[in-house]
């Protein structure tokens, strides 16, 4: 079927190159400033544009004038052209000619300015104008390859819109090979922190609103990767004693038409444009190729603090949506051969509720893809990945496949296999849900520890089967094809869902800020407000809150596997009941630093501290493999043992009983594990308690041979904790646990 006529078709400009362009060469792709074999220094440029009949690469000056070089050098489909003179902090894009037609997915069109895939830097926004704002404040309509306001909304993608979307899209910046970074090394290893995954402590946080409202952070460089290399900043950090900073995304995103109506933006920044590109937004320094500067000396800042960097990235999408989403870049270089498109080519395959897929099985896409990420960790200096809706990239044709060519090629390259990778293991499609599936190079997200231990807590759970299996690790989902509990990325909260203090005071979602009419974000939040509804000055009702934030914070940090903890948990922070904050740039999305001052915050603080410097000291709540609930050697106990709350081992038959009880003993003799040296490694035993109903309970701790004594290290039943010089418990007595609290005790031999 033919398309519908395009809207005032005009014709191109001519196509004949300029005399100062050289060939150049179509490697690598992306801009690249160097010298030539002539000691002519200019910029190369080359970009992959399969079935396209032209590119143009369009060069800005000052006054934003249009110069345009035709590239008319082919190679395996990939145009390129070296431009003498060009030199970094020149801005740029590219115009692709071709056929319109949607209904077979061709949708070319060289009025639309395109953003470079490999662009290093960008240089504005989606969206700025030369006259007032249209009306309720919508993206304008250039940015759109099609007629957005076309009579019949049927066909309005089918018709060209040939009105020029240059004033109003942002620019590559051609970037100098060290972005202005003398001395770089290309981060040798021995300048990496390297933290061995079981040792890891994962912190989610977002750039701008971790250090927004940091009152120690200068004002210039709050929301920024220099506030976030800042010494106040790094001071939480390492005080707090994480390993790692797992930063929401910062890849060149876009915001989305419906919120620029609502007069919001897209905050957590999925909706990414530029893989190469750090987000312009968060640079304090200048948006011309000095972000990337600035985005390598926050990664040294944190290296030296010890502390890791990995990305959230989302590389199963793009900012362009679906076929009435604005053609920004991929579309308009090769819609068919970028996105996976349906039945219908008019339409996209979306596995993942955003509007599009990347169609990760085509060679060009998984280059871009792989070049990607091998540029952050090699170029960047960043430790690892957590890839969002990862089921989507691992899809073959249609299929969720552990052998797909993404998995594949992640698990032979020389780069990408060392670092860390972390899957969020699923998508929205047909059989995207894959927690446990992936293979054994790579992390997961564990969303059945997550909902386990918010059962628990609240009281859902009708027996202690399922926690046993969280706590020790998951096995009953990693223990195949040499995965190791470190495979469990283990988390109560994330950036999506209730923050920790809203897990303990909302049933209810509160998302009117939105502008959605609460219907966005989860209905199943498996939450428990502790007897009203919502922040109150009820004595009783506070102390359980506080009481259940401890317990969680606890069972996170004493769990096997690597815990996450989400910027702000540790001291409180709430989003007032808005359990999908995605485009909340504001104090409800922002870190509130005041809450360290507060004496109500405070002890959660310091209890959290202690639990992850307890969890560093003792390689026993640090395992490198499963527990196999068996003496290392004769006469030995067990590595692993359940016991009753009176102090009895558990029988197959107490796993089934209905109960709130459940007692962990972790044997620190008995760790199947070898240091360095080839020693095999030896340190204390531990009991963990976990009770879980309303009422105090009379428990009995386990005799002689698990101890002769007990020390009390932690109790959330109290605000302050234990400290060392309290009288010692002796096994096999008996004492009162507190309803709705945990204790831990290190276990005395004789």
């Amino acid at each position: 079927m033919s398309s519908a006529p395009e809207q005032e078709a005009v014709a191109d400009e001519p196509l004949a190159p300029p005399a100062d362009i050289r060939p150049g060469a179509p490697t690598p792709l992306g801009a690249r400033h160097r010298t030539g074999p002539d000691g002519v220094a200019g910029t190369n440029f080359a970009l992959w544009a399969g079935g396209a009949e032209a590119v143009e690469l369009c060069l800005f000056d000052e006054a934003e004038q249009e110069t345009r070089h035709p590239l008319t050098e082919l190679t395996h489909e990939i145009w390129h052209g070296f431009l003498p003179g060009v030199r970094p902090g020149q801005r740029y894009g590219y115009r692709v000619h071709g056929r319109w037609d949607p209904w077979s997915g061709a949708r070319w069109n060289p009025a639309k300015l395109l953003l470079d895939p490999y662009a290093r830097a960008v240089d504005g926004d989606f969206g700025h104008r030369t006259e007032p704002a249209g009306p309720g404040g919508a993206l304008p309509a250039q940015l759109y390859g099609h007629v957005r306001d076309w009579p019949d909304q049927h066909l309005a993608d089918t018709v060209r819109d040939n009105r020029d979307s240059a004033p109003f899209v942002p620019k590559g910046v051609v970037v100098g090979g060290d972005a202005g970074e003398e001395g770089d090394d290309e981060w040798r290893d021995d300048r990496r922190p390297k933290t061995p995954w079981p040792d890891s402590v994962l912190y989610e946080l977002h750039v701008r609103g971790f250090t927004m409202r940091h009152p120690g952070i200068p004002e210039r460089l709050r929301g920024t990767y220099a506030g976030l290399a800042h010494p106040a900043a790094l001071d939480h950090l390492v005080r707090l004693g994480v390993t790692a900073v797992e930063l929401l995304p910062v890849h060149q995103f876009a915001h989305e038409d419906h919120l620029v109506r609502r007069g919001l933006r897209n905050y957590w920044g999925y909706n990414s444009i530029g893989y190469f590109a750090p987000h312009a937004g968060y640079a304090a320094t200048g948006t011309r190729g000095q972000q990337v500067g600035e985005f390598k000396r926050m990664v040294r800042a944190l290296h030296d603090a010890g502390i890791e960097v990995i990305l959230d990235v989302v590389y199963n999408h793009t900012a362009e949506a679906g076929e009435l989403g604005p053609t920004l870049s991929l579309r308009g270089i090769d819609n068919r051969g970028y996105y996976r498109l349906a039945d219908d080519a008019r339409r996209y395959a979306d596995y993942t509720g955003c509007g599009n897929t990347l169609h990760v099985v085509q060679p060009h896409v998984l280059r871009l893809i792989t070049d990607s990420l091998r540029y952050w960790v090699t170029e960047m200096g960043v430790d690892g990945f957590r890839f969002d809706l990862a089921a989507a990239l691992a899809r073959s044709m249609h299929d969720v496949d552990m052998l797909s060519p993404f998995l594949a090629v992640i698990a032979q390259d020389p780069v990408l296999r060392r670092v860390k990778l972390i899957a969020e293991p699923w998508d929205v499609g047909s059989g995207g849900y894959q927690v446990g599936a992936f293979p054994p190079l790579w992390t997961e997200w564990n969303d059945r520890y997550r909902d386990t231990v918010r059962d628990f807590w609240r009281g859902a759970q009708h027996d202690v089967r399922d926690l046993g299996y969280r706590l020790s690790g998951s096995s009953d989902l990693y223990a195949w094809g040499g995965r190791r509990p470190y495979a469990s990325v283990n988390f109560i909260t994330a950036h999506d869902g209730f923050t920790l203090r809203d897990l303990v005071t909302y049933e209810h979602k509160r998302n009117g800020d939105n502008g959605e009419n609460n219907r966005d974000g989860t209905n199943d939040n498996r939450s428990w407000n502790c007897g009203a509804e919502g922040e109150t000055d009820d004595p009783d009702v506070t102390a359980l809150r506080h009481r259940q934030l401890r317990n969680f914070l606890t069972t996170l940090l004493l769990s096997t596997g690597v815990p996450m903890l989400v910027a702000g948990d540790e001291m409180g922070r709430t989003q007032h009941g808005n359990n999908n904050a995605y485009c909340q740039d504001n104090p409800t999305g922002w870190l509130d630093w005041s809450l360290l001052d507060d004496p109500r915050w405070r002890p959660l603080a310091a209890l959290a501290a202690r639990l992850i410097a307890l969890r560093r000291a003792h390689p026993v709540l640090r395992r490198r493999a499963f527990f196999s609930g068996r003496p290392h050697e004769q006469g030995g106990l067990r590595d692993l043992a359940w016991f009753t709350a009176d102090g009895t081992e558990m029988t197959e038959q107490d796993w089934y009983t209905p109960g709130a009880t459940l007692g962990m003993y972790l044997s620190g003799n008995d760790i199947s594990q070898r240091d360095e040296r080839g020693v095999r490694v030896v340190d204390d035993s531990f009991l963990a308690v976990l009770h879980a109903a309303a009422r105090p309970r009379r428990i009995t701790l386990p005799g002689p041979p698990w101890a002769q004594t007990y020390e009390l290290l932690v109790d959330t039943a109290r605000e302050e904790q234990p400290t060392a010089g309290e009288p010692p418990c002796p096994a096999g007595g008996t004492l009162t646990l507190e309803g709705r609290s945990v204790v831990l005790f290190r276990a005395v031999p004789g």
